[in-house]
């Protein structure tokens, strides 16, 4: 398949939803809370907005500069773009790494489509035990199999239709949509009782917290939150048109991202905060298990919003988990499409089958597998394991070195500026965070995750 009849993305608003939608997920809705109530409401945040700015979105530009560059996939950008050099290690590093993403996250995405079936159905609201209504579910010998499958089917069903049917129109119905329930939940939540404690505990910033630990915490959520390092937007970027301005199409990213993240917590400390004696920094029980307590309890004489609250917040998770989803199944569909010269469909569903079998095994590790350790870790924590401590970081260290001190400063510049057609302000600095900051950096991060 050629450059010119691989599709590409048909409008401006196509890439930005698109990139937004392949950054924005699960992580922005509970762990960027979660992060935020452990350490120090908005000193953290002010923290991560600089990592933001300063690590992950040169990270991001590097990726764009590779797949436009290269209009290929991942191994077949550095293939092209460093014939015989064994950069292309990256390029297989994404691939591996998208296939592993998809495999677990689809466990916690299934979940979200459980628990979105139960707030339809108001099943979540009978009298129970929330802590062991999910227990229950989760280690299910069959019950979250069946919940996996169909996420990973409906992401199959969307890279299958291509980039501009189906990627692009999907993520272009999405994104608004994503962004239109949170905006509505802030305003609900904002509006219940005692919601102003958790404004204050979000809003006032609390620098005592601010240790070393929670820099580099603040750091790896950036680069984290924004799905850099495996390749993802570079695969993205080669659908790019020429016109494509490639700085401002990662900045427009990097803000959608961190409002949504910031926006999910003025949803998630007003209400926990509405109730009283909840942990506002619970991790993914928060999700599962403290809200729809907080939900129940909080609405208990009108139980009709509650039902209404508690539907939109979970669809709102199952829309931030699909966006993220399509782009981590077409880091390997493209290469399967490219590589071996398949047809899409074909393509897609061979990436679909092998996350389906990878993701069995993930599923079950919460049940009938729990036992099954490797590396005193069952398969769910080991793919988690091996895609945040070692490709993530190690991907996002080769990208940007690649770019600033590997490729022709020539070419990087002709793709930052569309061959001299835009100017691109402060173009210096910027080059200088993807040569010197961004992989220094990430490389940080790496050690510290490596040590814990």
């Amino acid at each position: 398949m050629t450059a010119d009849n691989r599709g590409a993305f048909a409008s401006k608003l196509g890439v930005i939803m698109a990139s937004a939608g392949s950054a924005v997920g699960l992580g922005n809705i509970w762990r960027f809370p979660t992060e935020v109530g452990r350490n120090g409401g908005a000193a953290f945040i002010l923290v991560y907005l600089c990592f933001v700015f300063l690590l992950a979105m040169p990270v991001m530009i590097s990726e764009f500069v590779i797949g436009r560059g290269s209009k290929a996939n991942t191994v077949g950008a550095f293939r092209q773009l460093a014939p015989g050099k064994p950069w292309i290690v990256a390029g297989f590093m994404g691939v591996i790494g998208g296939i592993l993403v998809l495999s677990y996250y689809s466990v916690v995405a299934g979940w979200t489509i459980f628990y979105t079936q139960e707030s339809l159905t108001t099943a979540l609201w009978a009298d129970q035990d929330f802590g062991a209504l999910f227990q229950g579910f989760v280690s299910h010998p069959w019950k979250p199999l069946l919940f996996q499958f169909l996420f990973i089917l409906l992401t199959h069903l969307i890279v299958a239709r291509g980039i501009e049917r189906g990627i692009e129109r999907f993520s272009k119905l999405m994104m608004p949509a994503l962004l239109a329930i949170l905006v509505f939940l802030m305003l609900f939540s904002l509006t219940m009782p005692g919601a102003s404690r958790g404004v204050h505990y979000l809003l006032k910033p609390d620098f005592s917290k601010v240790t070393t630990g929670v820099v580099l915490s603040a750091m790896g959520q950036a680069f984290f939150s924004l799905s850099v390092g495996l390749g993802t937007l570079a695969t993205y970027a080669s659908y790019f048109r020429k016109e494509t301005r490639l700085v401002q199409s990662a900045f427009s990213v990097c803000v959608i991202d961190s409002i949504v993240a910031i926006l999910s917590g003025f949803i998630i400390f007003p209400a926990v905060f509405s109730v009283g004696n909840v942990a506002p920094d619970a991790g993914p029980g928060l999700v599962f298990i403290t809200l729809p307590q907080v939900f129940k309890t909080a609405f208990e004489g009108l139980p009709i919003l509650g039902y209404g609250f508690s539907l939109m917040f979970y669809v709102l998770l199952l829309l931030a988990a699909l966006t993220s989803s399509i782009s981590m199944h077409e880091i390997s569909t493209a290469f399967v499409i490219e590589n071996y010269h398949l047809p899409r469909r074909r393509a897609a569903w061979i990436v679909t089958l092998v996350c389906l079998v990878l993701g069995t095994a993930c599923c079950l590790s919460f049940g009938p597998w729990a036992g099954i350790k490797i590396w005193d870790r069952n398969f769910f924590d080991l793919f988690d394991f091996l895609v945040a401590k070692f490709l993530m970081p190690l991907g996002g260290i080769m990208i940007t070195m690649f770019v600033e001190w590997y490729l022709n400063r020539k070419f990087v510049v002709a793709q930052l500026t569309n061959n001299g057609t835009i100017r691109v302000r402060c173009l210096g600095l910027l080059l200088f965070l993807v040569r010197w900051v961004a992989p220094i950096g990430v490389g940080i991060v790496f050690l510290n995750e490596m040590a814990n």
